[in-house]
């Protein structure tokens, strides 16, 4: 075993601060993708909650439609005075008849088991987990529409990161710039003043630096309440590929139209059930004056059992409203379907076209900006002979930045503009 005290000091010390370095780069550098922020802004956002509250409810729903088909427990009391009963209009020699009482009690309890809605529960339990699919779906609507907002500002940190990127390039030839007229000016080929012209725009130069760090700081902000996640100077946002492209609309709302649909199947079935008869199964219990013998007026308790049907002919009167009104619902939603699907392919077109043309933007930029490096770079060689002046150069420079700038904007609004199009369409 070889011991430490055989390694040289300073290697020693340098493995210990490359290793502490590594650590402190792994702890203060986090990266953040698109795809995490959409995942966290979903999760973090308060409508979320909806979804436990719609569960729950189709649960208790749920409940309440199975116990409908439990057996029906009642019970029943009075106590009345009445002033004539019924008597026996005859007479009879050494014979009493019997007589009922004007007051008269009675206490019973019935329990009933349904037979028809044995039949319907289950169109029931399927109408209670499709409105609540619905609500969900719906949901599903809202939450959706937090991606556009998650692009804009992802895309527009990275943009802005791109544009400090870009400043500090020209800060850099701005410096580079005063180092040739630094020579110039010590071979005598050129004023003081020349240099004090490019110090002050190295200035400027540091001041949109200034600018633009702020401006990333107000979209970090936002982006970091989005996701409950704080994002610093130290978070880098991965810049994200090209998505994949497909003419299939698959967004939430197609499902919450289908849900619908399949809704209004299952109100058609309850619909058709109010017209059927109710068959039910009855026991009845009791105990009064009198009982089930009228003649004898004592207390005494009785019981009926059997079946009981009933048939309620008020169904029939708005069945065929309530069949017109769930048609009108339901071509009210394909209208919704169309209307949709309409303004969603109108806007791919407009977004088709959007590409096109920053694609050809960009391919112009390209070429306008090897143009703009070639008269830097001679005008920047010029400057230590004293061939060209300080303006020159400013002014070669400035038309360079702005046209590596320009590339900027497009390839990152190309980026997103593709992103935009994978929004519309959901896939």
């Amino acid at each position: 075993m070889i011991s430490i005290m055989n390694v040289p000091k300073t290697n020693w010390l340098i493995g210990v601060l490359f290793l502490f370095s590594h650590l402190a780069a792994a702890q203060t550098g986090t990266k953040l993708r698109l795809e995490t922020c959409h995942s966290l802004a979903k999760t973090n956002y308060p409508l979320m909650k909806s979804y436990s509250l719609i569960e729950n409810t189709r649960q208790q729903s749920m409940s309440n439609t199975k116990k409908g088909t439990l057996p029906q427990i009642n019970f029943a009391g009075q106590a009345t005075y009445q002033s004539e009963v019924t008597q026996i209009p005859i007479s009879l020699p050494d014979m009493d008849i019997p007589m009922m009482s004007k007051d008269q009690y009675s206490l019973t309890g019935e329990i009933s088991q349904s037979i028809t809605e044995l039949f319907t529960v289950k169109d029931q339990t399927d109408y209670v987990n499709i409105n609540a699919e619905t609500n969900a779906n719906k949901t599903d609507v809202e939450l959706y529409k937090l991606r556009d907002r998650i692009n804009k500002l992802f895309f527009g940190i990275l943009l802005v990161d791109e544009q400090i990127k870009q400043t500090e390039l020209l800060e850099n030839d701005i410096q580079r710039g005063i180092d040739q007229t630094t020579v110039a000016i010590s071979n005598g080929v050129a004023l003081k003043s020349a240099a004090d012209n490019l110090e002050a725009e190295l200035l400027k130069a540091s001041q949109r630096s200034i600018e633009l760090k702020a401006t990333r700081k107000g979209y970090a902000d936002m982006l970091s309440t989005f996701i409950g996640k704080t994002i610093d100077e130290n978070t880098t946002l991965e810049k994200p590929l090209p998505p994949m492209f497909s003419d299939t609309i698959i967004r939430p709302e197609i499902k919450w139209f289908d849900s619908q649909e399949r809704s209004f199947d299952i109100q058609r079935k309850l619909i058709e059930a109010k017209k059927l008869p109710r068959l039910s199964l009855f026991f009845k219990g009791g105990y009064g004056r009198p009982g089930l013998n009228m003649l004898h007026d004592d207390f005494q308790g009785y019981y009926i059992g059997g079946a009981r049907l009933s048939w309620s002919l008020s169904a029939f009167y708005t069945h065929k409203n309530d069949k017109k009104i769930l048609e009108n619902n339901q071509d009210m939603v394909d209208i919704q379907r169309e209307v949709f699907l309409y303004n969603t392919r109108l806007e791919l077109i407009q977004q088709d076209a959007e590409i096109n043309k920053i694609e050809e933007l960009i391919e112009t930029d390209k070429r306008i900006i090897q143009h703009r490096e070639k008269v830097k770079n001679t005008t920047r060689n010029q400057l230590k002979y004293g061939a060209a002046t300080s303006n020159d150069y400013l002014t070669a420079l400035t038309a360079e930045d702005q046209a590596k700038l320009s590339l900027i904007i497009h390839e990152i609004d190309l980026l997103m503009k593709k992103y935009d199009v994978q929004t519309t369409t959901g896939v």
